[in-house]
C-alpha cells in the first residue's frame, strides 16, 4: 500500500536515526531532493534550503525538539528552480529513548505557485504588470507611517495621459491597451523602481518617492516623465502621439495621511491639465480654493453662450516686410457678468473637458466669418479648431454653412489646426483635410514644433502656413540658444513647400529684428498689437489699409518676474513684513525697509514653509536687492519655488507669524532674560500705502 501511495505521487515517506540522518526516503522523491548523491545517510535538514529569516519554527529547531510536527513548509532547489514541500514527522521512541523520526512530505510547488499568482493578480494590474490601486494604497500607508516615524518626507505623483481617449476612439481599445503597456514601460525606466509605480485604472498612474522632498529633483523627474510619455508610439503600424500631465504633493507639508496627500496631488494634476496640459504642478493651498472656483466657473460656462457673454477679439497678423496688417487671428473672450473678462487659459480647458468646446467653437467660427465679411477684401481671418471639432465628421459641413451664411469668400478663412489631430496617418484625417480644402479655405499648422512634429504632416496635409510657436521665439535671442537655427530651418522648409510662416508671441525688438533677418513672412504679438474688439478693429481698417509701427522693449527679459505681493524677511530675532517687487531664480527685489546695509543676511519667507537664505547685494532707500544662497526652481506653473520646505510646526514654535499681514517688525521669540529686543531696521514711511496697493492688487 505504501509503495502504491509513493508510486502515484501522492507523497513520500522518510525516516531518520537519532542523529537526524536519513535511513529511508521514497525512491520517487530521492531525485528531486537528493540529486545524484541521493538522500540516504545525509542529514535531513541538508536536503532543504535554510529558512528565510530566523524563527523558532525553522526545520532544524523542530527536529531538535524531538516532538511531533505537521505541515511545516520548506523549500528545496533543483536545476535552478525552487520547489516547495509540506513536511510532517512523528518521533520514534525505543525503550523510552528517542530513536529518530518517521515522516511524510508532499510536493506543494504547484499549489504554492498558484497561490502566489493569485496574490500577485490581486495586487497588480493585469494589463501592465504594475502594482494596482489596492496595492499602492497599502504601500503608501505603510510608507507614510515609516517616514513619519523617521521624520522624513514622501512625495506622491499623479499622472494622467492627455489625448488618450482619442486613441481609444480612433484606433480601438486594443490599440489603447497596447499604448498603456508602452507607457508603463517608459514610466518604469524614468522612475527606476517598478514597485513604486502603479496604474490606478484607465489612463491614470501614481508614483511614490519615499524620502524625497527636493522640488528641483521632483520637477526634473516630472519633466522627464512628460517628455518620454509624449514621444511617438507605434501601435500596429499606426503612429500615435499623446501627452501627460503631472501633479505632485509632498508629505508632511501637503498632508500627513494617504487620502489627503493623494487628494492634493490630484488637485495639482487637475491644475496642470487646466493650465494647458503637458506640464506639472506642485500642490499649493490655493488649489483647494481654485478647485471650488473652477466648479463654479464650469456651472457659469454652461450658460454663458446662451446668455451672450462671449466676444471675439482679433489680434493683427502683420507682414514683417512693410508692417502692413494682412489678417487677424480670432480669439474668444468671456465677459463674465460678475468677474469681468476671464482669460481663455482658464475657461478653454474647462470647455474641452466638459464637452462645451464644440458649441463655443461653432459660435466663434460663425461670428468671425460674419464680422470678417464686412472688412476690406484683402484681410483674412484665422480661427482655431480644437481636436474635438476636427474629429467631428460634420465639421466640413459646418464650415461650408458658416461661409454661405456670412457671404465670406472661402480663401479669406484660415483654419488653425494643431498637431494633436494627427493620431493616425491616413484614414479619416486625410479625408477631413480633403473636404476642407475642397471648400477653398486655407489651413495653418499651429504651434509647430512644440509636439513631436513629423514631416509627414507637411507631406500629406495641404497646409498653406506654418505658425512658429512662441516658445521658440522667446528663447531665440538668448546666448547659446538653438531656437534661431530651428526657426531658420522651419522657415526654409516652409518656403520649399510654398507655405507662409507666422512667428507668434513677438514682444521685443531683438526678437522682431531676428524674425526679419530670418525672413519670416508674418509676425504676430504685442510688438504690433494685442487682441482688440471688432469695433476698434473696424475703426483701424476704415481706410482700407492698416500699417502698424512696431513698439516694444529693446530686449526680451524672462529671468525676473515682476510682482507686488506681501512676504516676510527674518533678521536676528525679528520678522519684517515687506513687499516683493520682482523675483528670479537667483534673487529678489524687496521694498519696505530702510537703513539696511549691503551684506546683511536675511531669511526670506515666501510663504507655505518656503524659506531661503539671502544676502543684501544692493540697498537704496526702501529697496534691497537680494541674492539667494540656493537658487529657486520652477514650480511647474511658470513660477518659482524653493527646493525644500519647513513644516508649519517648527515655524510656529519659533514665533513665525501665521501670515504676512503684520504692520511692522515682529519679535519671533522672547530672550532668556524675558526682555524684548529692538529691531535693527526701520519701516519705510510709505509702508501703509504699499500694503494697501498690495491688497488692492
Amino acid at each position: 500500500m505504501c509503495y502504491a501511495f509513493e508510486d502515484i505521487g501522492l507523497g513520500c515517506f522518510w525516516s531518520t536515526d537519532a542523529t537526524g540522518r536519513v535511513t529511508y526516503f521514497s525512491p520517487a522523491a530521492q531525485t528531486a531532493l537528493g540529486g545524484e548523491q541521493g538522500c540516504i545517510g545525509r542529514s535531513f535538514n541538508e536536503l532543504f534550503l535554510p529558512s528565510e529569516g530566523e524563527s523558532e519554527r525553522s526545520l532544524p529547531f523542530l527536529m531538535t525538539r524531538m516532538r511531533r510536527f505537521e505541515g511545516h513548509v520548506v523549500r528545496s532547489e533543483r536545476a535552478g528552480s525552487i520547489l516547495w514541500w509540506s513536511v510532517s514527522a512523528e518521533p520514534v521512541m525505543v525503550r523510552g529513548a528517542f530513536a529518530g523520526f518517521l515522516g511524510h512530505c508532499e510536493d506543494i510547488t504547484s499549489e504554492r505557485r498558484s497561490a502566489e499568482e493569485s496574490s500577485h493578480l490581486a495586487m497588480h494590474d493585469a494589463l501592465t504588470g504594475l502594482i494596482n490601486r489596492r496595492r499602492m494604497s497599502q504601500l503608501l500607508e505603510r510608507t507614510l507611517t515609516n517616514c513619519a516615524a523617521q521624520g522624513s518626507p514622501c512625495a506622491v505623483m499623479m499622472i494622467d495621459l492627455d489625448r488618450f481617449k482619442q486613441v481609444n476612439d480612433t484606433l480601438g481599445h486594443a490599440a489603447g491597451d497596447a499604448l498603456l503597456k508602452q507607457v508603463a514601460e517608459r514610466l518604469v525606466r524614468v522612475v527606476g523602481n517598478k514597485e513604486h509605480v502603479a496604474r490606478l485604472g484607465g489612463d491614470e498612474f501614481q508614483v511614490i518617492f519615499p524620502g524625497e522632498e527636493d522640488r528641483g529633483i521632483l520637477g526634473g523627474i516630472a519633466t522627464d516623465i512628460i517628455a518620454v510619455a509624449s514621444q511617438p508610439y507605434s501601435i500596429d503600424g499606426n503612429r500615435c502621439i499623446i501627452g501627460a500631465s503631472v501633479g505632485v504633493a509632498i508629505s508632511p507639508f501637503d498632508g500627513d495621511g494617504s487620502e489627503e496627500l493623494v487628494r492634493n496631488a490630484d488637485l495639482a494634476l487637475y491644475a496642470a491639465k487646466g493650465g494647458g496640459r503637458g506640464g506639472f504642478r506642485f500642490f499649493i493651498k490655493d488649489l483647494l480654493k481654485a478647485a471650488e472656483d473652477r466648479r463654479l466657473l464650469e456651472e457659469d460656462l454652461r450658460d454663458a453662450l446662451e446668455r451672450g457673454e462671449f466676444e471675439v477679439h482679433y489680434q493683427p497678423v502683420v507682414r514683417a516686410a512693410d508692417n502692413r496688417v494682412v489678417g487677424v487671428e480670432a480669439l474668444v473672450r468671456w465677459n463674465h457678468p460678475e468677474k469681468g473678462m476671464i482669460s481663455p487659459v482658464r475657461f478653454i480647458p474647462i470647455a474641452e473637458e466638459s464637452n462645451l468646446i464644440k458649441g463655443i467653437g461653432e459660435w466663434v467660427l460663425r461670428r468671425a466669418c460674419a464680422e470678417a465679411a464686412g472688412w476690406p477684401g484683402h484681410l483674412r481671418v484665422a480661427v482655431n479648431v480644437s481636436p474635438v471639432q476636427f474629429a467631428d465628421e460634420g465639421f466640413p459641413a459646418l464650415v461650408a454653412n458658416a461661409l454661405a451664411s456670412s457671404g465670406l469668400e472661402p480663401a479669406r478663412l484660415e483654419l488653425e489646426i494643431t498637431e494633436s489631430v494627427f493620431l493616425q496617418e491616413g484614414g479619416t484625417t486625410n479625408e477631413r483635410f480633403k473636404a476642407l480644402k475642397g471648400l477653398g479655405v486655407r489651413l495653418a499648422l499651429d504651434d509647430f514644433g512644440t509636439g513631436y512634429s513629423s514631416l509627414g504632416y507637411l507631406k500629406n496635409a495641404p497646409f498653406d502656413k506654418i505658425k512658429i510657436d512662441q516658445s521658440f521665439v522667446r528663447g531665440a535671442t538668448e546666448a547659446g540658444s538653438r531656437n534661431r537655427a530651428i526657426i531658420a530651418a522651419i522657415d526654409a522648409l516652409a518656403k520649399a513647400l510654398d507655405m507662409e510662416t507666422t512667428a507668434e508671441g513677438v514682444e521685443s525688438f531683438d526678437q522682431f529684428d531676428l524674425m526679419k533677418s530670418l525672413d519670416v513672412t508674418q509676425v504676430q504679438g504685442f510688438i504690433y498689437s494685442e487682441a482688440i474688439a471688432n469695433e476698434q478693429f473696424e475703426r483701424e481698417i476704415d481706410s482700407g489699409v492698416w500699417v502698424i509701427e512696431p513698439n516694444g522693449p529693446a530686449l526680451q527679459r524672462h529671468d525676473r518676474q515682476a510682482m507686488f505681493r506681501r512676504i516676510g524677511v527674518i533678521h536676528d530675532e525679528h520678522y519684517y513684513p515687506v513687499v516683493l517687487r520682482n523675483l528670479s531664480a537667483s534673487g529678489a527685489l524687496i521694498e519696505g525697509l530702510v537703513g539696511v546695509p549691503v551684506g546683511t543676511k536675511f531669511v526670506v519667507d515666501l510663504g507655505e514653509g518656503q524659506l531661503t537664505v539671502s544676502t543684501v547685494r544692493r540697498s537704496r532707500k526702501s529697496q534691497q536687492g537680494l541674492e539667494f544662497e540656493q537658487t529657486l526652481v520652477a514650480d511647474g506653473n511658470g513660477g518659482l519655488c524653493t527646493r525644500s520646505r519647513v513644516s508649519s510646526y517648527p515655524l510656529a514654535a519659533a514665533g513665525l507669524p501665521a501670515n504676512t499681514r503684520v504692520d511692522g517688525p515682529h519679535q519671533m521669540g522672547r530672550r532668556e532674560d524675558g526682555k524684548a529686543s529692538m529691531p535693527a531696521f526701520g519701516m519705510a514711511s510709505d509702508w501703509n500705502g504699499a500694503m494697501k496697493r498690495s491688497e488692492d492688487d
